[in-house]
């Protein structure tokens, strides 16, 4: 009978060493990573996606995802320019464009960006009105990701976009803002009215001259309400007499 090989302890160490070291140099990138390489402390090329290689124990890779974060800015207590104490948050959208810099230039670029944006927050919105922080927020969220885009891009970082999302209100400037819409709904209700009674009164005074120039459409609208009257269903009728139908015997009593 043949003897199976036998295989020492330090053999079977060594094979199981050099099959962890080859492990260890195959790494696999996903289409949105990349790899920072260091090797030997300084940056190589960027690796990725896909399979690469690198040397254990000489290379080390830090893996940076390029694909935008959402990040939601903590509630900021921000005193308005004109003295009201509002609670405001706000969403960012940004995502890594250099994975160098995103490594090399700060520690770390999420907890950066997320205070560099409460900053901010409450500087671009502390120097706002409280009816420009309600009113116009697209312009608000325009300049705040300008300030914070241009304060990131050292980092190799874009912002995309920035979303205030709410807008907390203490409870007696609820109220406040109640009462001045309630009134300013009431302006409105009066203008209407007033613009209906001046349209009316034009339309009156378009008709008298019409009427002025034909005098005989006078007594066609006389005879059409007399018409209108005829057909309701009532006992006792009140109308006008045209004092031109009169006049011929105002004018015999004279003589």
């Amino acid at each position: 009978m043949f003897g199976l090989p036998q295989f020492s302890t330090g053999l079977l160490i060594a094979i199981f060493f050099i099959a962890s070291l080859l492990w260890s140099a195959v790494k696999i990138l996903k289409e949105y990573e990349r790899g920072v390489v260091f090797r030997l402390g300084r940056i190589i090329p960027i690796k990725g996606p896909g399979l690469i290689i690198i040397i254990p124990g000489i290379d080390k890779l830090v893996k940076v995802s390029l694909r935008t974060v959402t990040m939601d800015v903590p509630p900021q207590d921000i005193i308005t320019k004109d003295n009201i104490t509002v609670k405001v948050n706000a969403v960012i959208y940004f995502r890594p464009i250099d994975p160098i810099k995103a490594i090399t230039e700060v520690e770390d670029f999420y907890y950066a960006t997320s205070q560099i944006s409460q900053t901010t927050l409450r500087s671009i919105l502390g120097q706002s009105q409280l009816d420009d922080l309600l009113s116009k927020r697209d312009e608000l969220n325009a300049e705040l990701q300008k300030v914070i885009d241009d304060q990131t891009e050292p980092w190799g970082i874009k912002v995309t976009a920035v979303e205030v999302k709410n807008v907390d209100l203490p409870t007696e400037m609820t109220r406040v803002i109640g009462r001045q819409a309630e009134a300013e709904r009431e302006r409105r209700s009066k203008v209407i009215h007033a613009e209906g009674e001046y349209q009316a009164s034009q339309m009156l005074a378009d008709a008298a001259k019409k009427i002025a120039e034909h005098p005989m459409a006078l007594q066609l609208r006389f005879l059409q309400t007399l018409t209108e009257i005829a057909t309701e269903k009532s006992s006792t009728i009140l109308f006008p007499i045209p004092i031109d139908l009169l006049k011929p015997f105002l004018d015999q009593g004279d003589k």
